[in-house]
């Protein structure tokens, strides 16, 4: 698509160094892949936004939200839209004061959800420590109802503030959100190019001894550095759990695939369900070993995988 002069300027006058044109995806996102996007910017505060996104609706431009491209596979060729990375004030953290079920934390799309996970353990609010380990930023992890075994965001997670794909603003009680596995979604719904924007998260945490939620972060920590490749690019889990199935993990490891390589890309030998840049992988690579694996799976289980990761661009 490609961005006309005019909108560039608009882009640059609203935004200053907080666009770029062409910017390669690879820079934002944990893989370390994907194409150039047409533009990225990265607004600061509430206002900037709002102005962005009808600027860009009057502009006809069509926008992505991303986080912290944790759970993100850009293609090769990249994105023919915006690309919007919430900054600045969209991470702060803020005590929102005590209800009858316990304490209240508001935390900014932007805020990385490890560093929610720390400022809840050191002030001493249990809650959030199922997260530890979980890269990425508080609104995908909303978005993806991020979790394990041990809890969920929608176990704790009470308000959210979004914008609509025009600008307005609105808030969202428990009762209004429909979480389910690695979903989320709310009346009305909306199509996958006009999602609502989410904003901030109102979460409800309850007292405990630091020293007793310390103790349990370490045991987590190990567990999943026990557990879980470290130290190469991944998006973490590639699949879903098929339900009523074998984890994906247990499926690809016994459908024999553990190490199996294209490119640069390949299945971790240390959890079947990760795909790891080993060596200068493209996005080409990761998918075509993403194939492979349904394929595989697929005729020896007749188990149909799903991936987690969101695959954009063209």
């Amino acid at each position: 698509m490609g961005i006309d002069p005019d909108t560039a300027q608009w882009l640059l006058d609203l935004l200053g160094q907080d666009v770029r044109l062409n910017e390669p995806m690879s820079r934002h996102t944990s893989f370390r892949v994907g194409g150039p996007a047409d533009v990225l910017a990265r607004p600061r505060d509430l206002t900037t936004l709002v102005r962005l996104i009808r600027g860009a609706g009057e502009r006809h431009l069509p926008f992505l939200v991303i986080g912290g491209g944790t759970n993100l596979v850009v293609r090769d060729a990249g994105i023919r839209r915006l690309v919007i990375v919430l900054s600045g004030g969209f991470r702060d953290i803020a005590d929102s004061g005590d209800s009858p079920e316990g304490v209240r934390l508001t935390a900014g799309a932007g805020c990385r959800l490890q560093g929610f996970c720390r400022f809840a353990m050191n002030r001493g609010l249990a809650g959030m420590n199922f997260a530890l380990g979980i890269p990425g930023t508080i609104g995908g992890a909303i978005r993806v109802n991020a979790g394990t075994r041990r809890g969920w965001i929608s176990d704790v997670l009470r308000k959210l503030y979004v914008l609509q794909p025009d600008g307005t603003e609105q808030i969202l009680r428990r009762a209004d959100m429909n979480f389910s596995y690695r979903t989320l979604s709310w009346d009305p719904v909306t199509s996958d190019n006009a999602q609502p924007i989410i904003v901030q998260g109102v979460f409800c945490l309850t007292p405990e001894d630091p020293a007793s939620l310390k103790s349990e972060a370490t045991q987590i920590l190990a567990d999943r550095h026990a557990s879980q490749p470290m130290g190469l690019p991944s998006a973490g889990c590639f699949f879903k759990n098929p339900p009523g199935e074998a984890p994906a993990g247990r499926l690809i490891e016994a459908a024999g695939l553990k190490g199996t390589q294209i490119g640069g890309a390949a299945v971790s030998t240390r959890h079947a369900n990760y795909i790891v840049n080993r060596e200068k992988a493209t996005a080409a690579d990761i998918l075509s070993l993403m194939e492979l694996i349904q394929e595989t799976v697929k005729d020896k289980f007749d188990i149909d995988l799903e991936p987690e990761v969101h695959i954009v661009g063209s």
